[in-house]
């Protein structure tokens, strides 16, 4: 038997240790493995009091996240319900009391940050008190984020640039928080493959998948659209269910939309694609990225909604991409309505997902 020498022992244990570095630097932390965005709790809610506020998710449904196999929740904030901090402190303490880490995620949809200098200020305006806030949790289980879904169409240096000022804000008040950031182009795939990272190595990077959009949003990009026929397109792509859809509808806009979306043949693999261009982008730079916002309208036939969510989430997995389903109280997702919506959550999305059933009760 041949003797090893001790040099070739310290290479291979070297090599072991370097690969074992780059991995743990690259995978998303446990906590934003599988996540779920609660869409309209500080979001433009349909009741805005405080009271309301804090009984729109009661801790029998926290529990039953936490149970089905929830590790995160993405918490969409509207600007301006920050003038009252109460109940969005409450809400964060009540979900990381059952051990969900929490996205604090700012959105807001009338500002014209590419154009208004203006708004750009608001932007950072706002971090101030929301950072603030977010110091009184435990920064291992808190991740701001800077903006949902930045436009800059064709300007992503005005964005970056942009979201490089509001990083720097953020990390003097909350050094210890991993923040989430995102590439233009509404934090698109194309937007995040454009980004150049940042220097701050304590940071995730997030992408928002809908591809393609006329079968997971039934092309609601144009208006006017049959979208019972819409919901009846494949996935994958097959010739027979394809030609089903397309005879269904009398409407000539509706039919050459079903035409261009078969044939793009979307499949498994195609999505797999997509979602590794991302893998390689992270690997390039060493980082982590996350997928923010994935989902499919509860319009779309089953078997082709359950079969798209099942591809993203299982690319996203063998990518080491965590990720996040809109939403929890939204039609692209489960489709509950809070807070008296008593249903058990649909276990052909939690199938699909990879998570437990939730019929064992709250």
């Amino acid at each position: 038997m041949r003797r090893i020498g001790y040099q070739s022992i310290r290479r291979v244990l070297a090599l072991l240790l370097t690969t074992l570095l780059l991995t743990a630097a690259d995978a998303p932390p446990a906590a934003l493995q599988r996540g779920i965005n609660i869409t309209n709790w500080f979001r433009y809610p349909p009741n805005q009091t405080a009271e309301a506020l804090r009984v729109y998710l009661s801790d029998a449904d926290i529990r039953t996240l936490k149970r089905v196999g929830f590790t995160f929740i993405r918490l969409p904030v509207q600007p301006a319900l920050l003038a009252n901090p109460v109940p969005l402190i409450d809400a964060i303490t009540r979900l990381q009391r059952q051990g969900l880490a929490t996205v604090v995620a700012l959105f807001a949809s009338d500002w014209h940050l590419e154009t208004d200098a203006a708004n750009r200020q608001k932007l950072i305006a706002a971090w101030l008190p929301l950072a603030t806030i977010l110091q009184r949790f435990d920064p291992r289980s808190t991740y701001p984020e800077v903006l949902n879904e930045p436009v800059f169409a064709h300007d992503a240096a005005g964005w970056a640039a942009l979201q490089h000022s509001a990083l720097t804000t953020i990390r003097a008040i909350l050094p210890r928080n991993t923040i989430v950031l995102s590439g233009a182009d509404w934090g698109s795939v194309d937007g995040l493959l454009a980004l150049v990272p940042e220097s701050d190595a304590n940071v995730v990077y997030s992408f928002h998948f809908y591809e393609p959009a006329e079968l997971t949003a039934l092309g609601a990009y144009r208006a006017g659209l049959d979208t019972n026929a819409m919901a009846r397109l494949p996935f994958p792509v097959a010739a027979r269910s394809c030609e089903t859809a397309e005879h269904s509808s009398a409407d000539a806009p509706t039919r050459a939309l079903i035409r261009f979306y078969c044939e793009q043949n979307w499949n498994v693999t195609q999505v797999a694609d997509r979602i590794a261009a991302v893998g390689a982008w992270a690997q390039r730079y060493h980082v982590t990225v996350i997928a923010g916002e994935l989902g499919a309208s509860l319009r779309l036939n089953p078997i082709a909604r359950s079969a798209w969510l099942s591809a993203v989430r299982r690319a996203c997995e063998q990518q080491g991409i965590g990720w996040a389903l809109w939403g929890y109280d939204d039609v692209m997702g489960l489709g509950m309505h809070p807070p008296l919506d008593q249903r058990p959550l649909d276990e052909v999305t939690l199938r699909a997902l990879g998570l437990r059933a939730s019929t064992l009760g709250k």
